[in-house]
């Protein structure tokens, strides 16, 4: 009960200071990125060092800020056709691992580099899109679009919840996280997109097969991310990817699925507009 009641506390608090932020804009949504950034690579790289894993830790920090930084909406047009002020921070920061690994090489140099760029594409890289999708189309409505992905995800995690702990028989995926089945897939997929119709339909955005494409792509998304956590736990032979949350473990442990839901949000928005 006591577990029950801080994870409970903890979600409150935290959807409750999520949505300020949200609600304030950019300059709060930007320190509190690079904030959770921060921290998720700090765990990510403390699960690494668990199993002598080593990475560019400077670099990792210092080019994850500016992904975030460069994922601002307000920044002119990059100078070059198709591409993105995001895509020349990645660039530039593959060149560096490459120059520190041949200025100072150790033991294993592309073992290094390979986990420090994944490292920045599933953390700092995903968390951007939180930015982006804010102030998609413009702020008014980014903040609307903005809410879709946290309460599909949270709706989603209940009816999950409540699905597979009556109904769960059929494991989702038994190797990687064994508590998870269909039926509680499907009563998430669901809840969710009950949530969502309603909130369209108030809100006279979408058709309700529009708002039953993207509970499919958010639930999916979802579900993708917490496995894909999951399975680098797994590989990494941890529990939880860190103890900063009662009852929550780690930062990667509570936004593992909105890491994928909101990018997944942003592209469906994105393919929208271009549609309609």
């Amino acid at each position: 009960m006591e577990s029950l009641s801080s994870r409970v506390l903890t979600s409150v608090v935290g959807f409750s200071v999520l949505s300020l932020i949200v609600w304030i804009g950019w300059w709060a949504m930007l320190p509190a990125l690079i904030v959770v950034s921060v921290m998720c690579l700090y765990e990510y790289v403390r699960m690494l060092d668990k199993n002598d894993i080593d990475v560019r830790r400077v670099s990792l920090m210092l080019f994850g800020a500016a992904i975030i930084v460069a994922s601002l909406p307000m920044w002119p047009q990059a100078p070059w056709a198709g591409g993105s002020w995001r895509e020349a921070v990645l660039t530039i920061a593959v060149g560096a691992l490459l120059v520190l690994e041949v200025i100072r090489p150790g033991e294993r140099p592309l073992e290094r580099v390979v986990y420090s760029l994944f490292g920045l594409l599933y953390i700092p890289w995903l968390l951007g899109y939180f930015l982006m999708l804010r102030y998609a189309p413009d702020a008014e409505r980014g903040l609307l679009y903005f809410a879709l992905p946290l309460l599909a995800t949270f709706a989603a995690d209940i009816g999950g919840f409540f699905a597979g702990h009556y109904f769960g028989r059929r494991k989702l995926a038994p190797e990687v996280s064994p508590g998870k089945t269909v039926e509680g897939a499907v009563g998430g997929l669901v809840f969710s997109f009950v949530i969502v119709l309603v909130m369209t339909s108030l809100a006279h955005i979408w058709s309700p097969l529009e708002a039953f494409l993207y509970s499919v792509l958010v639930v999916s998304a979802s579900q993708l991310g917490d496995l894909s956590e999951s399975l680098i736990k797994r590989a990494l032979r941890v529990k939880d990817s860190g103890s900063s949350l009662p009852g929550h473990g780690g930062f990667l442990d509570r936004i593992d699925s909105l890491l994928f839901a909101v990018p997944a949000t942003y592209l469906f928005l994105k393919i929208s507009i271009l549609v309609n």
